[in-house]
């Protein structure tokens, strides 16, 4: 199954949801796809979807997808390398009013450059990133928190 994921903000993310559902009628006929769509307004024809997912249905349709297909929200991004899950990455841009200024860009950029991810920028084919993301090599991510959290606390303890 192929999940997509906009993420929960304000702003509608047609432009992937679009896109997504062309493919769904020739190159990805006949996978399952499945959409959390958010505040978009555009319902896709080809494929199910839902507006809102609980907690324990992203994690499912995470847990379940074969990839991972997302705007460049960082605890979705996070969410699926942890379950070393194939990511492509779609940032939101302001000029079309997904969002108000153009951070995911950098988002996706920063994720992409350390191969966790593979961008899907303005003008790349998504169906050319689908294609690689199933066979690319990506790098294994290992969070960093442990570390953070131990810096800080030695950090307070020496105050």
């Amino acid at each position: 199954m192929i999940f997509v994921s906009v993420g929960t903000q304000k702003f509608q993310f047609n432009r992937l949801l679009r896109e997504m559902d062309e493919l769904a009628v020739d190159e990805l006929k006949g996978e399952k796809i499945f959409a959390q769509i958010g505040h978009s307004d555009y319902k896709p024809h080809n494929f199910d979807s839902g507006e809102f997912l609980n907690e324990s249905e992203f994690k499912n349709c995470i847990k379940n997808c074969d990839l991972l297909i997302t705007h460049s929200g960082v605890a979705t991004i996070i969410a699926g390398v942890k379950e070393k899950k194939p990511v492509i990455v779609v940032p939101r841009l302001k000029k079309f009013g997904e969002h108000i200024d153009d951070h995911q860009l950098e988002i996706a950029k920063t994720f992409s450059k350390q191969n966790f991810v593979i961008m899907c920028g303005e003008g790349d084919s998504l169906g050319e990133k689908i294609k690689l993301a199933r066979i690319h090599s990506f790098s294994e991510y290992h969070s960093q928190k442990e570390r953070v959290v131990g810096a800080i606390r030695d950090y307070l303890s020496s105050l």
